[in-house]
């Protein structure tokens, strides 16, 4: 069972407040409806009724819960080295489990066991973007996609994980650089969004998936961050189609 989001959250509530009922909430959001049921009982307020944005505190402490203390269990190993040899990062690998409610480590714990292999001597580190390398800034202040903002100029509160909305965009490349996958990264929730990418890197073609992918979430986008990728170079028409968002640039 995957978790309810807050975005279904708040139309569950909108939903409940019309007095629709819980079948037709669950057919309008294509979840089960023991799902509906399982989320408005387990999240009610203290004298009835339900609240998105107490039922959403409520989800983020129990999953809070989950990760606490986790060890590297033989079966965190497992799932890790799964996806690893898929090119995910350490940060999806989390995201993904957090969403799918499969025991995982924090993604630090993550880099330390890929550093520790590398140090015996493995090679799980060549399944990682930058190789375990620091990365080199560019020099001066252009990039090489016209237009783009450099996370040096994102607003701090981005980094403090306080608010909803603020997304991580990066592309994961299959084996033998086949077949693509776009994620994205809600910073705070690490809610992610994945879709197969038809035309491979290419950036027009990236274009029209993003906007179909995030257009059901654009009043919950404050930002985007991207690595500086050249597939991300349509980044100026994606944000007018959806609308009031910025985009910025990460420093590789």
């Amino acid at each position: 069972m995957k978790h309810i989001t807050t975005e279904q959250r708040y139309l569950i509530e909108a939903y409940l407040k019309l007095n629709m009922s819980k079948k037709f909430i669950s057919d309008e959001l294509n979840i089960d409806s023991s799902s509906v049921y399982r989320e408005i009982n387990r999240n009610k307020l203290k004298f009835g009724g339900y609240s998105a944005k107490t039922a959403d505190i409520y989800a983020k402490e129990r999953k809070d819960r989950f990760i606490t203390n986790r060890k590297f269990s033989s079966k965190c190993e497992k799932t890790v080295l799964k996806y690893l040899k898929k090119d995910w990062s350490p940060k999806q690998i989390v995201g993904y489990c957090l969403n799918n409610s499969i025991e995982m480590v924090s993604h630090e714990r993550i880099y330390q066991f890929v550093r520790k292999d590398k140090n015996d001597g493995g090679v799980l580190f060549e399944n990682l973007r930058h190789k375990l390398k620091h990365r080199k800034r560019p020099i001066g202040n252009r990039f090489p996609i016209k237009g783009r903002v450099s996370i040096e100029e994102r607003p701090e509160i981005v980094d403090q994980k306080t608010r909803f909305g603020d997304w991580e965009m990066d592309t994961i490349i299959g084996a033998h650089q086949q077949g693509a996958i776009l994620t994205l990264t809600e910073r705070k929730t690490n809610f992610i969004l994945m879709e197969k990418l038809h035309l491979g890197k290419d950036s027009v073609g990236l274009k029209n998936q993003i906007i179909n992918l995030l257009l059901p979430y654009k009043e919950y986008i404050h930002t985007i961050t991207t690595d500086n990728g050249a597939e991300f170079a349509e980044h100026i028409a994606i944000a007018k189609k959806i609308g009031n968002i910025n985009l910025f640039c990460s420093s590789l």
